[in-house]
């Protein structure tokens, strides 16, 4: 009988081609059959896994932001060690929800079906919450923490401030998504969202981190 591992191995399978599928066409390529021959699986296999296809939609939409608030927790673990501000890990570690090359544009497609069907599916609609919540929390956090250390003015409000961060970052990547990768456009574009951000954080950390200096 196969280990429990298999089983979460197959599952990730089936979730990387439906990701894959829906990041070339949209989620209408996204049938079991097309996901099964993706996976390299029989249709009866991916249907012991996931009893439809809505199922099996939203599996694949909750690993997709777990690995990406994966990564961003991975940058922010990297810049605390390097002891670097909170302003300059926010910079760093924000743009990893842009589309700045393929696998991320992949993404970035992938969460605008999905976005499109949580208006009509709320399981889906739960998980683009929840995901939302997960990153105003982190960012709201950060600024809690910028005002303990003295990067952050004490009467900053840390809600609205991770409000406008997030809506900052999702409307910038919508805008990056309007530029092929690796082209002129696309580099000057890339140029110009990190500029803006960074003005941005500057504003809300405008000052020096003073438990670096212990």
């Amino acid at each position: 009988m196969p280990r429990t591992a298999d089983h979460e191995l197959r599952r990730s399978q089936m979730a990387a081609a439906t990701h894959k599928l829906i990041a070339h066409a949209g989620l209408d390529a996204a049938t079991m059959a097309a996901v099964a021959r993706e996976a390299g699986f029989s249709v009866g296999l991916v249907q012991h896994y996931f009893a439809s296809k809505d199922e099996l939609l939203l599996f694949a939409y909750k690993q997709m932001t777990e690995h990406q608030l994966t990564r961003v927790a991975r940058k922010v673990a990297e810049g605390e060690a390097a002891r670097q501000p909170i302003r300059a890990i926010l910079l760093d570690c924000m743009p990893e929800l842009w589309p700045l090359d393929e696998a991320r544009r992949g993404e970035y497609r992938v969460a605008k079906a999905f976005h499109a069907r949580a208006l009509d599916v709320p399981t889906v609609a739960e998980v683009a919450r929840e995901t939302a919540t997960v990153v105003r929390g982190q960012i709201a956090r950060a600024v809690e923490n910028g005002k303990e250390c003295g990067e952050v003015e004490v009467q900053t409000d840390a809600e609205r401030a991770a409000l406008e961060l997030s809506a900052l970052i999702a409307g910038l990547a919508d805008e990056l998504y309007s530029e092929p990768v690796g082209g002129q456009g696309a580099r000057a574009l890339i140029k110009a969202a990190e500029a803006i951000l960074e003005d941005r954080l500057g504003s809300y950390f405008p000052g020096e981190c003073h438990h670096h200096d212990r």
